[in-house]
């Protein structure tokens, strides 16, 4: 990818070049979500931005290009979907004029079910739209899974409801169909793909207990797991 020349020339070049900016477009994984907690009846969630896989990202490519300005945007909201990235798209990355964007949806688009499927394919369409307008290139990056089990930590009647919902997503495969679909779009838009979701299937056959990497017992990984997410997308703007 082409931002690979930018990082190479900017390391190489301070004065000459301009700085480097990445832009994460996502739900709440990508804004760095992890235990959730109810404080009455409002479900909450543990922000932890440094354990966000965006800034492990970061500090992966300060390692290779340590002379490099790299600029992270991290533009994940918790709750969010497709449809809300590209309303929000040009004031929460636009304005920014990033090099690369990175948009990572599908775990709350698929609790729609696959009716708004569609919908989820024309709204991630528009955004790699709006980045190629703005000469910015995209990765689509595919989820983790979710859990595909109560987990025996969830002991509140609440979280064990949404569980069974989560499960209905993994374990009917409809949130796969919107990996597929969200692979497919990328594709036909020319966003680069990164795999996460492969990744966590490939571990899942092979015996790997998907849910107890979640740190929530839901659908947020564990903080270790941030790189995986990181060294993926790094293989994937080497490979692409």
């Amino acid at each position: 990818m082409k931002i690979t020349e930018k990082l190479k020339k900017r390391n190489e070049n301070m004065e000459g070049c301009a700085p480097v900016t990445v832009a994460f477009l996502g739900d709440s994984v990508t804004q760095g979500c992890f235990e959730c907690y109810f404080d009455g009846d409002r479900l909450e969630t543990v922000f932890d931005g440094q354990n966000a896989f965006s800034e492990k990202f970061r500090k992966l490519l300060n390692l290779l290009y340590p002379r490099a300005q790299i600029n992270v945007i991290n533009a994940g909201i918790s709750g969010g979907n497709a449809a809300d990235g590209l309303a929000r798209y040009d004031r929460d990355v636009g304005a920014f004029r990033p090099d690369l964007v990175v948009v990572g949806f599908a775990l709350n688009d698929c609790c729609a079910g696959k009716e708004l499927l569609e919908r989820y394919t024309e709204s991630l369409a528009g955004i790699f739209g709006k980045a190629s307008k703005q000469g910015a290139e995209c990765i689509y990056l595919t989820p983790n899974r979710m859990c595909n089990k109560v987990s025996g930590r969830l002991t509140d009647a609440r979280f064990v409801a949404l569980s069974e919902s989560f499960m209905r997503m993994q374990n009917e495969g409809i949130l796969d169909e919107y990996v597929k679909a969200g692979k497919a779009c990328a594709k036909k838009n020319g966003a680069a793909v990164c795999d996460v979701y492969g990744k966590w299937t490939r571990m899942a056959n092979t015996g790997a207990d998907m849910t107890a990497l979640l740190a929530n017992g839901l659908n947020h990984p564990i903080r270790e797991l941030g790189e995986l997410t990181a060294f993926a997308l790094l293989d994937t703007i080497f490979e692409n």
